[in-house]
């Protein structure tokens, strides 16, 4: 009789415990995830360095690259699960043509969980216009971050990424990707276009892909470029700054 009512508190124990531990499964399946990205080249590490033309500081929120600017700054949000570091030859490129470079550190590398931290970096430094941009999830949540601060931002830069979100028709919005994008859902991008404000860019690298804004190798299902990545960078830097 005992051992029969012990075997029915054990079961009503596991099963009270039961709804924690499919926490703490889920939890420790996320930071498995999470800790599978990708990460960024030597290429990527030379870019953090400092030169005559662009200051490179590492930050509390991330990295500073600070150019020749006295007035415009990008927040940039980097792709999900790419190493933020992975960058850093895209932002020195556009430090040093005259846009200061704010480049933030998100948490699980997912800018999903991090969609606010251009908050903390507008109260930080003192330029006259701001900028918000990033590489597809990153540009996505950029996009959502400038939909809810209209105002504040003179425009926003998604690369392989679209809006979610109605932009402000004040907003100036560019949208970039390369011709050899496998990642980016074309379809979504088509339908995306009624958030964007009317004198909006679309911009198309001919011969890029998805990964080539970043210096972290070849992402999974993304076509095979015809440009290099520094050609890449190169013509996305001149697109930003002729559109700005």
């Amino acid at each position: 009789m005992k051992t029969t009512e012990n075997k029915n508190n054990t079961r009503k124990k596991l099963l009270l415990l039961l709804p924690e531990l499919v926490i703490v499964v889920m939890c420790i399946a996320f930071l498995i995830y999470a800790e599978q990205y990708y990460y960024a080249d030597e290429l990527a590490y030379d870019a953090l360095k400092s030169d005559e033309s662009v200051t490179v500081e590492q930050m509390e929120y991330g990295w500073f690259f600070d150019g020749p600017s006295k007035t415009d700054a990008l927040i940039f949000y980097p792709g999900g699960k790419v190493e933020e570091t992975a960058y850093a030859p895209l932002l020195h490129r556009m430090a040093k043509q005259g846009m200061d470079v704010c480049l933030i550190r998100m948490p699980f590398r997912l800018a999903v969980f991090g969609e606010d931290k251009a908050d903390q970096i507008m109260k930080q430094y003192n330029y006259e216009k701001w900028y918000i941009g990033g590489h597809s999830l990153g540009g996505a949540m950029a996009a959502s971050y400038a939909a809810e601060h209209p105002t504040q931002l003179s425009g926003v830069f998604m690369l392989a990424a679209y809006p979610t979100k109605t932009l402000d028709e004040n907003i100036n919005a560019v949208i970039i990707y390369g011709s050899e994008d496998g990642v980016l859902n074309m379809s979504k991008l088509e339908e995306s276009k009624r958030y964007l404000p009317k004198n909006s860019k679309i911009c198309v690298i001919e011969g890029g892909n998805h990964g080539q804004f970043g210096n972290y190798g070849k992402q999974d299902g993304d076509g095979d470029a015809d440009i290099t990545g520094t050609e890449q960078q190169q013509r996305t830097v001149e697109w930003i700054m002729m559109n700005k």
